[in-house]
Order: C-alpha cells, then sequence, then structure tokens
C-alpha cells in the first residue's frame, strides 16, 4: 500500500531528476527513506563505456551508508524522459537486476516502489528477486 511518505518520496526523486536532468548524462534519480525518516539522494552517472555506469540507487544507498546510517525502510527511482519522447512524464521505474541485488545484499528489508498497472506501487525487494543466490 502506498502512503503519503511513499508519494513524497516519489516527490523528492522527481524533483531532483528535473534539477540535474542532462541528457546523455544523468536521466534517472533515486531517493530512499531511512527508518528514522532522513533521505537521501542519488542521480544516475552515465558513461561513455556502459560498465562504468552508476545507477541513481547504488548512489543514493552510498549516501546514506557513508553517512552512518544502515536502517533503510523505501526506496525509488524515477526517469526523465528523453527530449525525444513521446511524453513528457516523469515516471516511476524498477531497479535493474544489478540493483535489485545491492538493495538485497545491503538492505534485506528494503520496500521498493515500482510502476503498477494503473499506479505506483509497492514491494519488498525478495519479490523483486526471488530465489536470491546467497
Amino acid at each position: 500500500m502506498i502512503t503519503k511518505e511513499d508519494e513524497e518520496l516519489v516527490e523528492i526523486a522527481k524533483e531532483l531528476i528535473k534539477q540535474h536532468y542532462h541528457y546523455g548524462k544523468h536521466h534517472v534519480a533515486c531517493a530512499v527513506r531511512m527508518k528514522n525518516n532522513l533521505i537521501f539522494k542519488g542521480i544516475h552517472l552515465k558513461a561513455n563505456v556502459g560498465r562504468a555506469t552508476i545507477c541513481a540507487e547504488s548512489v543514493a544507498l552510498g549516501q546514506a551508508l557513508t553517512n552512518g546510517e544502515k536502517e533503510f525502510d523505501t526506496i525509488v527511482a524515477v526517469k526523465h524522459p528523453s527530449p525525444n519522447s513521446e511524453s513528457s512524464e516523469i515516471m516511476v521505474v524498477s531497479p535493474c537486476g544489478v540493483c535489485r541485488e545491492l538493495i538485497s545484499d545491503y538492505c534485506s528489508d528494503m520496500k521498493v516502489i515500482i510502476p503498477g498497472e494503473n499506479q505506483i506501487a509497492k514491494r519488498h525487494i525478495h519479490e523483486l528477486l526471488p530465489s536470491k543466490f546467497e
């Protein structure tokens, strides 16, 4: 169930990508809420060599951990449309497979806000990464 706090977290991520969107460099933003309600943010760092690219989720999780926080609650990522997209709406996106692994490694109890059929939804990370390699 999506709460008012979840909707606020989505808005924080959307505002972040509005501020920092740069075609070819930054098109995804992430916000993570801790159990103590602190919020950490990150943006996607695109590189010319694909393997060097860093997802926004990694940056946000790193921000939290760097600040000594370890009690994660909920995470969301949003994507800014490219200039030639039909839609101009910033949308919630699901974490990639690598991010799902990273989230589950560092935050085994994390909830993830994802796109749903008609509205956003919230799932436990283990629902997004079943039969995780341990």
